[in-house]
């Protein structure tokens, strides 16, 4: 999960909006989905060691018609209290699989999974049924996963990636840090990526205890054969801290904020998305 998920303004609770009376986005959501107000946005993730575009986070954005743009986190709470979390995540997942359908073989496609839908007996055998419709394989998509997820129900949460993991599909424990970091889910759960949140950098490389937890937990995802991403990197020294602490993986604003399928496309053409700068 990236900066860019927000939104644009900071309601005091979450999918509430000043001045917007109860009950109008939920009304206002539905029909959203029919006139495709909901767009996906990619944010870009890179290799550390080569700086080459390596594939992009997708993340939803509704862009209402008076209120403007409304981020994924305000916009997905809107949807559990109408009830239609499910056809949002299905409408977010059909167009970010179409617009990564154009995309090289090279390139990976991050999607993030809902409490809802992990908790969903059937969502393992429907999620690999809607992917074997589109053009990318499976071995192309990264499953993310938080923590609020797995509170919920563990068991199934395992059950669901063991199955789609054994189908290909690579998967990844995204906002470590940011919340309890509960280490029980590194040692149950079948993952390939552990994402680092944002906090887990702040104060990398000056402040000495940050980088001594820093470099433990990447250590330790090392240790259990992970590769690690950091998210939120905003500047060269964080940059090249990361880099030097082991991690494959970044995305951030230092060179990328969440844009359209073809700026991805273009970025990664680029001398400097290739790992020329």
């Amino acid at each position: 999960m990236e900066q860019g998920r927000t939104s644009l303004r900071a309601p005091a609770t979450r999918g509430h909006l000043p001045g917007v009376r109860p009950g109008v986005l939920e009304a206002d959501l539905l029909r959203a989905l029919d006139r495709r107000e909901i767009e996906v946005l990619f944010q870009p993730q890179f290799s550390c060691v080569t700086g080459a575009v390596t594939g992009a986070e997708a993340l939803a954005r509704w862009r209402h018609p008076t209120l403007g743009p409304i981020g994924a986190r305000d916009l997905f709470a809107v949807a559990e209290r109408a009830a239609l979390v499910a056809p949002l995540s299905r409408h977010v997942v059909a167009r970010a699989l179409e617009d990564a359908g154009t995309w090289p073989e090279g390139l990976t496609l991050s999607l993030n999974i809902t409490p809802e839908e992990l908790g969903d007996p059937r969502f393992a055998a429907d999620f690999a049924a809607l992917i074997g419709q589109s053009d990318i394989t499976p071995q192309r998509l990264m499953l993310e996963i938080t923590e609020d997820l797995l509170l919920r129900n563990l068991a199934q949460a395992a059950s669901a990636l063991k199955a789609l993991r054994g189908l290909g599909f690579r998967t990844a424990l995204d906002d470590f840090g940011a919340g309890f970091c509960n280490f029980r889910y590194l040692r149950e759960l079948p993952l390939d990526v552990l994402k680092l949140d944002k906090v887990m950098v702040e104060g990398v490389p000056g402040d000495p205890t940050a980088l001594a937890v820093f470099r433990a937990i990447v250590q330790l995802g090392k240790a259990l054969g992970l590769a690690i991403y950091a998210e939120g990197i905003e500047t060269e020294i964080q940059r090249s801290a990361i880099t030097a602490e082991g991690c494959d993986c970044w995305q951030g604003f230092l060179r990328a904020q969440p844009m359209p399928s073809e700026s991805v496309l273009a970025l990664a053409r680029t001398a400097r998305g290739m790992g020329h700068g």
